[in-house]
């Protein structure tokens, strides 16, 4: 409202100037008039510049032909100062929306970094924000997939080559893994045109391990200047870090499944005389569970419960453990405790989720609530529980033990089908007759 009450008050300055032929009066007001609108956008910022030169051109008619050179000379220190205010403007608007478009994009981006689940994930999230941060209209992140360099993620010209591998164009075999020979070689898949301009910046992970290159390129004459080329770098840095702290969960998970997946291959020397009853649980145990559309954590979940789902046995008497025949009560009793035993001996393992937990305790629990150790029914029972069981006396049942011989695959199969209600969950024995049904016919089929 203000700026509304300026600009009428230095309209009719002007106006008042110009009748009086006063051109400090119109300089004055016309600086007023600037005053009042900065800030403005469009054919606003322009009234103050425009009110004066049609002010003085008014003046000059009103007063006649004669000039002083003083007031020419003061008109036109006005216009150039008011014109390079302008100017002076639009650059300053232009910084300042760079500056917030970067503050979004960078925020925004950060948040669909911290979701990325793996990864590819993370690559895509981090060109969409160097996409959205409008430094370049092509983009492209390559990194090196066994070996060979490939685009694994891209925007704009560089979209059509995604996915695709980047060798040397002269044929010579090239063994070190360089950026600029990558960067020539991605390049030159666009148009001339297209990459009239580009940069390319290195993404490092910890410990200044090479991760890969960001490219981007555009076809207008400007280059880029140091500013679009530090916010580009410091992407790149947090791109890297991201991705290097992913590697390392990646590592030191793949480093835990190793450890327990060596555990429960250990641990089945000590029961299973025949050996593989681990191996063949997990692999059964995994694909049940991605065939009901479980996540990659609860499968996960679910495999490192199958690796140690016996861990307890290893408090159990060899007696008990591998008597030949019926256990009696007693021997019963004793055996059963493998299940709590097991959970217990896991508690410092802080990194196992509770679903894996679960599993080890009460994959001897019934859907019908006769099971132990704790004597839980139905949905009670946790989910990697149920699906575990399934598969786990499936496999006891096939393969020969010291107390019975193996029992044929129709014959185990109809038993667990018997058992559904009773002992099992009924909507995971569907499942898992499904999954068996079709792997009969597959291998009927060969």
């Amino acid at each position: 409202m203000w700026s509304t009450l300026v600009l009428i008050g230095a309209a009719a300055l002007l106006g008042y100037a110009a009748w009086q032929h006063h051109t400090a009066l119109m300089a004055g007001a016309a600086l007023l008039m600037a005053a009042a609108t900065v800030g403005a956008s469009g054919l606003t910022r322009l009234l103050p510049l425009g009110a004066f030169a049609g002010t003085f051109l008014i003046s000059l008619l009103l007063r006649g032909p004669r000039l002083e050179p003083l007031d020419l000379l003061a008109a036109l220190l006005v216009l150039g100062g008011l014109g390079f205010r302008i100017v002076r403007e639009q650059v300053t608007a232009r910084q300042l929306a760079w500056q917030r478009n970067t503050i979004a994009a960078l925020h925004a981006g950060s948040e669909r970094l911290a979701d990325a689940r793996d990864a590819d994930a993370i690559i895509r999230a981090g060109i969409g924000i160097l996409d959205r941060l409008q430094v370049a209209p092509n983009l492209a992140f390559v990194a090196y997939r066994q070996g060979t360099p490939h685009i694994l993620a891209a925007k704009g010209a560089f979209e059509p080559f995604l996915e695709r591998p980047i060798h040397p164009s002269d044929n010579n075999s090239r063994s070190v893994q360089a950026d600029h020979w990558v960067a020539e070689e991605a390049l030159t898949l666009l148009k001339k045109p297209q990459r009239r301009h580009y940069h390319v910046a290195p993404v490092y992970g910890r410990a200044s391990n090479h991760l890969g290159v960001l490219i981007i390129t555009r076809n207008t004459t400007e280059p880029f200047d140091d500013a679009e080329k530090s916010v580009v770098a410091s992407f790149a840095r947090l791109l890297g870090a991201q991705l290097g702290q992913w590697n390392a969960i990646r590592d030191l998970r793949d480093a835990n499944d190793l450890t327990l997946r060596s555990l429960g291959a250990a641990l089945e020397h000590r029961d299973d005389d025949t050996g593989g009853h681990t191996s063949r649980v997990v692999n059964l145990s995994v694909r049940l569970a991605r065939r009901l559309g479980w996540d990659e954590d609860q499968v996960k979940a679910l495999r490192w419960g199958a690796y140690l789902h016996d861990l307890g046995k290893l408090a159990i008497p060899d007696a008990v453990l591998h008597k030949r025949g019926a256990l009696d009560p007693d021997e019963r009793r004793v055996i059963q405790t493998h299940t709590t035993i097991g959970y217990d001996m896991l508690q410092d393992l802080h990194f196992l989720p509770a679903e894996t937990l679960d599993l080890v305790r009460y994959h001897h629990e019934r859907w019908d609530g006769t099971g132990y150790p704790s004597g839980l029914r139905g949905q009670n029972i946790p989910d990697t529980a149920r699906l575990f069981t399934i598969v786990d006396v499936f496999d006891a049942l096939t393969n020969a033990r010291p107390y019975k011989p193996a029992w044929t695959r129709d014959r185990a199969v109809s038993e667990i089908r018997l058992q559904a209600g009773r002992q099992f969950d009924p909507q995971y024995v569907e499942a898992f007759l499904r999954m068996m049904a079709e792997h009969d016919e597959a291998h009927l089929v060969v």
